[in-house]
């Protein structure tokens, strides 16, 4: 059995949870998510916890339970405090504001980068050059963060580029001169 997955997710007070079969509905102050689990998982609530268990002792099932717990809980999460990324802009000239609900990036390219927030999602700019990127959803946040750093990502020899805030990148030595 998981050692994740046999831990029940507690709800707080302002979360509601509703589930029916493999669907599982939470809302909350921050917005409200939906999710069907895929199948070979049992989900059920009781006394303020939702437990998730698996169907059977196939390996199937074993393997999905502690990622539908963590899958729920991370719903939990988000609608009650929400998720944020932090990505750091390096590089002389190199920008990024918020238009509307649009994130314009200037990376060096000949045009700036427009980027569209999709539902659930937000753009946040302190200094130019921090972007926040914070919602609900926590696979939705990542995905967009990852988009974001993929518009220019760090190079080892300057550093410059978009990187995640702590992240480290590994540095080069460059070319040396003829003797």
């Amino acid at each position: 059995m998981s050692r994740i997955g046999k831990n029940p997710v507690p709800i707080p007070e302002k979360v509601s949870v509703e589930i029916s079969g493999l669907t599982v509905k939470v809302k909350g102050p921050k917005g409200e998510l939906e999710r069907v689990l895929p199948d070979g998982v049992t989900v059920s609530q009781a006394d303020n916890a939702v437990t998730v268990s698996p169907s059977d002792g196939s390996r199937r099932s074993r393997e999905r339970h502690g990622l539908c717990r963590t899958l729920v809980a991370n719903m939990v999460e988000g609608v009650s405090k929400g998720f944020s990324k932090k990505l750091e802009i390096i590089g002389v000239g190199y920008r990024a504001q918020v238009k509307g609900k649009k994130l314009v990036v200037s990376a060096g390219y000949s045009h700036p980068v427009e980027m569209d927030a999709p539902e659930g999602v937000t753009f946040a700019v302190e200094n130019n050059t921090s972007v926040t990127v914070s919602g609900a959803d926590k696979e939705l946040v990542g995905n967009e963060a990852a988009k974001v750093r993929g518009i220019r990502p760090p190079e080892p020899y300057k550093g410059k580029g978009i990187k995640y805030e702590g992240e480290r990148i590994l540095r080069k030595a460059g070319k040396t001169g003829k003797k």
